[in-house]
């Protein structure tokens, strides 16, 4: 499907989205991610329900990773050439310091909350994080009040970049989980959600 996208209009590279967006091409409060080299819009505005699921996976994920790593919300990773993603939480091995002069190009965890967005976080970001080798990408559903656990991304021609998962969990409110990167620790699906 890529080289279909490719004949079909021009994509953008990280550094052109960057160029356009110092330049003033979009507007300053739009809020926009770079994905295989299109444009999309993030969700906004964000409702209450929302920006608490994700404070509450922040929160969680903080007191599991400790100082080895940095939790980042709403901050984007970028994987060359084509995709600045903006994820409503990641994972980054280091201290926030370390990414002074450059966006991560990789992430231990990276998670999603969607109400609106589930079409979306299902298919093109899942595939997005795969082809990225992210070994493990959650999405809180709002809706059903779940986690989703997408793990051992693999190459798959059917999906939009030709990557996915190849195990994907659904975690009820009861349920409880531990994070690949710290198999020791564990959380309470309950405490992801709003």
């Amino acid at each position: 499907m890529a080289a279909s996208l490719a004949e079909a209009h021009r994509l953008l590279t990280i550094e052109e989205f960057d160029r356009a967006w110092r330049a003033g091409v979009y507007g300053p409060d739009e809020k926009l991610e770079l994905i295989e080299g299109e444009v999309f819009h993030k969700m906004s505005p964000q409702e209450s329900e929302h920006c608490t699921a994700v404070r509450a996976v922040e929160e969680e994920l903080r007191s599991v990773f400790g100082a080895n790593h940095d939790v980042r919300v709403q901050m984007p990773l970028e994987f060359a050439p084509r995709s600045k993603p903006e994820p409503d939480v990641a994972v980054v091995v280091g201290n926030f310091r370390d990414y002074k002069k450059k966006q991560p190009t990789t992430s231990v965890l990276v998670v999603e909350v969607a109400d609106t967005t589930l079409r979306r976080d299902r298919n093109i970001k899942a595939s997005l994080y795969a082809k990225a080798a992210i070994k493990e990408y959650w999405i809180v559903v709002l809706r059903d009040r779940v986690l989703e656990v997408y793990r051992e991304p693999a190459p798959m021609r059917e999906s939009r970049s030709g990557h996915g998962y190849l195990n994907v969990k659904r975690y009820e409110a009861t349920d409880v989980i531990s994070p690949l990167a710290t198999p020791n620790s564990s959380i309470n699906i309950a405490d992801l959600l709003p």
